[in-house]
């Protein structure tokens, strides 16, 4: 092997080394931003004899996000104490298996939408499950909005936060 081929082959060595560096990088940054919105990717659940509390920590733009599930799927939970019933893009609907059991008209911070009414059957977040919570399906929200945890589910649990921390406590 010649000095030329040497000193080539090092350079495309050294290049495939960059971008794999910088890949790895991306992917670890990521990670750490995805942490930063939402905190609370596997929230901490602590049971007590019939009782059940689950610790959610502020994110970087001061809301409570979660990860949980509704009927057994993947979904991602803002705490919205100002919405009147759990609201889902309408888009999952397939997704969670949930279906319209009605037309309603919801108030939004951008006016007035129609919105279908349905149920869910099963909701978690940490070891707190809820069973047939009313919701809504919103047609303008979008597939990457988080799901608005709302009151319908908020008020069969007890909050309180301080200084960035909330927990919510569910009596069995």
């Amino acid at each position: 092997m010649t000095q030329a081929n040497s000193t080539a082959i090092g350079k495309k060595m050294a290049f495939i080394a960059w971008i794999i560096g910088i890949i790895l990088l991306t992917q670890v940054f990521g990670a750490w931003e995805k942490h930063q919105d939402n905190p609370n990717q596997a929230p901490d659940s602590t049971i007590m004899g019939d009782t059940v509390r689950v610790t959610l920590h502020q994110n970087r733009a001061g809301h409570y996000r979660s990860s949980g599930t509704i009927n057994g799927k993947h979904a991602e939970f803002m705490i919205d104490t100002g919405a009147t019933d759990i609201v889902i893009p309408a888009s999952l609907a397939g997704l969670y298996g949930l279906k319209s059991t009605g037309q309603g008209l919801g108030l939004t911070a951008n006016g007035y939408v129609a919105l279908d009414k349905t149920l869910i059957d099963e909701l978690s977040i940490g070891k707190i499950t809820l069973y047939n919570v009313r919701a809504s399906l919103n047609p303008g929200m979008t597939r990457e909005q988080p799901v608005l945890l709302g009151m319908s589910a908020l008020s069969e649990l007890e909050m309180s936060q301080h200084q960035g921390v909330l927990n919510l406590t569910q009596y069995q």
